[in-house]
């Protein structure tokens, strides 16, 4: 396993930071830009239709740019049509709809706010004009489809989801599983929980000292786990704090404080529905001149205790996650390389050096259906990949060569028979 070139499936005009896909649209979103820095790097949702080509590789088109202004979009959650984005202290609400040509139009027509809206359209529009100058710079990126009603989306409600006085940055947004709970935490320590959608907050309580790193909820909302950097992973029930993960437990021989947790996922057990786990990232407090490894551990989702402890490697990890059978787990790097492992065993099963130019900001397993389609073709699973770099890439992993069971015995019970055989004449009257 060594480096290694995974050709881009796209190229955005500027940092990317975020990705998700939509079952329900077939929809890949990502999200990024340059902030409020007057660089002329435009920050945008952006959406693409992403393509299977055969059995292994892929393809993807831009279908719409929306424009957001002077904010970039540094995390998302995406369910049921909606999109949940963090910008700065806020988190902004928009719907995204996924229509014809004509359907666009009509409803641009009927659109009351039509000021409003050709103003949406007309940054949109600029938007992707950018994009495809920023395609003929780089010669890398796909076809624009032009028609901008492909995709409406209308920004629904703003929330304050991060009150920090010096620097206010919402750090992490998750929808609950059953998309009744909007859950943010940010630089100020602070988890916001809003019931959605009417977004009228339910909790308001300070997890940790310092920055949330990452939250994930389990299913049926029983259980929140939060990650801070003041080497915390919290279990929460409501806002009442069940008990602290302590991974250390399993590895003795590592000091207090040298190792901090930098990110949660709930994942499930293929085959084993009312089985649950919890996978975690802890990586290095300082940094050596002989870098130490970084850990995944995977714990009991429901007893959150420990159950395995493997180390994943001596670059920094910078991005978690698991594939929605729960069979697979990704890793991103802060030197840009991306690997896959198995869940089970934690034994890597992928791996790519510097994929990307730059930190990995964000990953996203393929679902094994899209829209009805199967978006996996001949492979065990694939993962999407985004970075500072601006690149999109695609991860596929071949499925492996099996034999039917049926021809294993059979080949096994010829082996049977001639090792009878064999005895039988060396050793004349063994039966």
């Amino acid at each position: 396993m060594g480096k290694r070139r995974v050709p881009d499936l796209y190229r955005a005009p500027f940092p990317l930071y975020s990705i998700k896909v939509d079952p329900k649209t077939g929809l890949v979103i990502t999200a990024g830009g340059g902030g409020a820095s007057k660089t002329g790097i435009k920050n945008a949702v952006q959406f693409l239709d992403l393509q299977l080509v055969g059995e292994h590789q892929y393809s993807a088109t831009l279908l719409h740019s929306h424009d957001t202004d002077t904010r970039a979009t540094m995390n998302m959650a995406v369910g049921n049509g909606v999109i949940a984005a963090g910008q700065d202290g806020t988190c902004s609400v928009m719907s995204f709809k996924h229509c014809t040509q004509e359907e666009g139009s009509k409803a641009a027509a009927k659109d009351g706010n039509s000021a409003q809206q050709g103003d949406t359209r007309r940054r949109a529009g600029k938007g992707d004009k950018g994009g495809q100058d920023g395609a003929a710079a780089s010669g890398e990126m796909p076809n624009l489809k032009d028609e901008t009603a492909h995709i409406s989306v209308a920004v629904l409600a703003e929330v304050q989801s991060d009150l920090n006085p010096q620097d206010p940055l919402q750090k992490v947004v998750r929808f609950s599983p059953d998309l009744t709970l909007l859950l943010t935490g940010g630089t100020d320590g602070h988890i916001r929980i809003w019931e959605f959608p009417s977004l009228k907050k339910k909790y308001d309580f300070k997890a940790h000292e310092g920055e949330i790193e990452d939250l994930d909820m389990s299913p049926e909302n029983k259980h929140l786990v939060t990650v801070g950097r003041d080497f915390a992973c919290s279990v929460w029930s409501g806002s009442q704090l069940a008990m602290g993960l302590k991974w250390l437990e399993t590895m003795p021989q590592i000091a207090e404080k040298t190792y901090r947790y930098m990110a949660c996922r709930f994942g499930k057990v293929e085959d084993q529905k009312d089985v649950l786990r919890l996978y975690t990232v802890q990586i290095p407090h300082k940094r050596d001149r002989k870098p130490p490894p970084c850990y995944l551990t995977k714990w009991d989702g429901k007893s959150f205790l420990p159950m395995l402890t493997a180390p994943c490697g001596t670059e920094v990890i910078s991005s978690l996650a698991v594939s929605d059978s729960g069979t697979f787990l990704g890793l991103g790097t802060v030197t840009g390389s991306v690997a896959i492992y198995i869940t089970f065993s934690l034994q890597k099963l992928y791996y790519v050096q510097e994929s990307h130019g730059i930190v990995v900001t964000d990953l996203a397993f393929l679902p094994n259906v899209l829209k009805g389609k199967n978006i996996k073709g001949n492979n065990e699973t694939a993962m999407l990949s985004v970075a500072v770099d601006s690149r999109c890439q695609v991860h596929a992993v071949p499925n492996r060569r099996s034999f039917p069971i049926w021809l294993v015995l059979f080949f096994c019970g010829l082996m049977v028979v001639g090792i009878v055989l064999l005895l039988q004449y060396l050793f004349p009257g063994f039966i």
